[in-house]
């Protein structure tokens, strides 16, 4: 099978069909039509095997997670996702794990109705590229650089669960029975907000969504802001499953540092928790944790019950 072949074989049909691909597989370039009265909003990850997966991961679970990380993206920014570009770098055609990839990103795909409108394949290390892009109404975009001394600090979810999974899947946790599979399943298939980050438009003050680590983020969220903040240790929501397998202190280690969450984390003005609350109360809406507040300064501490804990530095690529 050449390449040209694999593409048409594979992805030439992916994701949703929408009126808005004037041109999309197959030719030089996508040809896409913007709504009136919005801003396109783009984003791009990178997933590596081994780097940002382990060796061996089942090519359904990479191809939903590829596709999630940028959706979780796009969520942050109070966006609507669209339409999506694909650079595959594969060692050799395993059409089994072809076959799962492109099932567990069409999956994902049809349920936020993304269009796959291009990209490219070619020979190397398994390297996932996904561009993603959406829209918003001009001018409505959440930003990182919203927040301000007085705001809550508000997360989605339960922070730590993918983090703890991770460590799961390569031994460095222990546990077994329904704890272990609610813990992996975070990792291998992260739910992004994208519904619940369009609710908060006009609700939060600045948005992040949580990928290297909950208090790395907020760091730069707080930073893009010029402002400092306040967690809360024992407001941080920890899952039953977490709490049994890793225990109080550990956990609230993978909560605060673990990374790989994509929930979304944001501040919100105290006059909007009537706002938020209608918000929260939506159909499908996620659970929300209040874990802190924005204070003056430019640090993040994380406060318990005996006084200052450390902070975690989060995921860094290039960290020496």
């Amino acid at each position: 099978m050449d390449e040209f072949e694999l593409i048409d074989r594979y992805f030439a049909r992916v994701g949703a069909a929408r009126g808005d691909v004037v041109l999309g597989v197959g030719d030089d370039a996508a040809l896409l039509r913007v709504p009136e009265g919005h801003e396109l909003v783009a984003c791009t990850d990178t997933l590596v095997d081994g780097r940002h997966f382990p060796r061996g991961t089942r090519g359904d679970d990479v191809g939903w997670r590829a596709l999630a990380v940028n959706l979780s993206d796009i969520a942050a920014m109070g966006a609507t996702p669209a339409w999506a570009t694909l650079a595959l770098t594969l060692p050799s055609v395993d059409e089994e794990w072809l076959e799962g990839f492109v099932s567990g990103f069409s999956q994902l795909a049809l349920a936020h109705q993304v269009a796959l409108v291009g990209g490219d394949t070619t020979k190397g290390p398994l390297t996932v590229s996904v561009q993603l892009l959406g829209y918003v109404p001009s001018g409505t975009a959440l930003r990182r650089h919203g927040a301000r001394v007085g705001d809550l600090v508000y997360v989605t979810g339960w922070p730590g669960d993918a983090a703890a999974g991770l460590a799961l899947l390569e031994g460095r946790l222990a546990g077994q029975g329904a704890s272990r599979g609610a813990l992996e399943g975070k990792f291998r298939r992260p739910e992004p907000r994208v519904a619940f980050g369009a609710r908060l438009r006009g609700v939060a003050s600045a948005c992040i969504d949580v990928s290297d680590g909950l208090a790395a983020d907020l760091g730069r969220l707080a930073a893009a802001s010029g402002v400092g903040a306040i967690i809360r240790a024992a407001e941080l929501p920890l899952s039953r499953a977490l709490f049994a397998l890793a225990g109080e202190a550990r956990a609230r280690e993978f909560a605060l540092g673990g990374g790989d969450d994509y929930e979304l984390l944001f501040t919100v003005p105290p006059s909007a928790r009537a706002a938020l609350a209608a918000a929260t109360g939506a159909a499908g809406a996620p659970a929300c944790h209040c874990i802190g507040e924005i204070v003056a300064g430019r640090a993040v501490r994380v406060l318990g019950e005996r006084g200052e804990l450390p902070v975690p530095r989060g995921w860094d690529h290039f960290a020496t």
